[in-house]
């Protein structure tokens, strides 16, 4: 059944009214209630804006607005001539979105990827706390290298809730040949929008120095990535150390 939306509030009322939110705003919060509800999925197209418009008895240029905010949010992807899609970390552009480690020379180029493991266990105090779980609740636990040209550049130690990623094994992640945010939006339904990035500079221990093939000591980029869903919801909590000899780290301010 098609949702309604409240008479807007005049401007007097708008005036007086903490709470007040504007039409467009109001329809860009059902459009994201329907991505987490599911009616849309990763990669699939949504309704026209006429439809929405429609749909919720607003004009044609109140969906657009809001519509536009989603796509600047990278929620949603216009694709002329065909209409607006749920965005997916399955399509080129997207795939190493949160992934800001170029080349000194040349152009960025796909890393390889080396899984080391997968495991569930029990969640720890502190990520239970960043995950908003508690803790002793399962999780998931990934831990990978990433390579360029052959060199190992990244070590990923990726925790994730278990009960949003049942089924997750080694097995699988190695069948999966694309970026894991893919395989986590088609199998489980997650889908990561945004994140929030720590970065600090560490020394690599005789552990990390062994699998990323440096010395003892080598000074290393610390990026500690909490990555959420829809509703503000985090899903994934990752830390990556990252060898910065032949590469640096790249972001993109606005």
């Amino acid at each position: 059944m098609p949702r309604e939306l409240a008479a807007p509030p005049s401007v007097g009322a708008e005036s007086h009214s903490p709470s007040f939110s504007p039409l467009y705003r109001q329809i860009k919060g059902l459009i994201i209630a329907g991505l987490q509800g599911g009616e849309w999925k990763a990669g699939e197209s949504i309704p026209s804006e006429i439809e929405l418009a429609q749909r919720y008895g607003v004009s044609q240029g109140t969906v657009r607005k809001a519509i536009d905010e989603l796509a600047a949010e990278n929620l949603l992807v216009r694709r002329q001539g065909r209409g607006t899609f749920v965005a997916t970390h399955a399509e080129q552009q997207q795939q190493y979105r949160f992934l800001r480690l170029m080349p000194d020379e040349g152009q960025p180029a796909g890393l390889g990827r080396q899984l080391l493991d997968c495991k569930r266990q029990r969640a720890p105090a502190w990520i239970a706390r960043q995950l908003q779980m508690r803790a002793g609740d399962p999780m998931v636990e990934v831990r990978r290298l990433l390579h360029s040209e052959g060199r190992p550049v990244v070590l990923d130690d990726i925790w994730l809730p278990g009960g949003l990623f049942k089924g997750l094994t080694t097995e699988r992640l190695n069948q999966h040949r694309g970026p894991f945010y893919s395989l986590f939006e088609t199998e489980f339904g997650v889908h990561m929008i945004r994140a929030q990035e720590r970065v600090r500079a560490v020394a690599a221990d005789a552990e990390v120095a062994e699998l990323l093939q440096v010395p003892l000591g080598t000074p290393l980029l610390s990026v500690e990535r909490l990555s959420f869903t829809y509703g503000d919801r985090p899903v994934e909590l990752r830390r990556g150390l990252y060898h910065t000899a032949t590469h640096y780290y790249r972001n993109d301010l606005n």
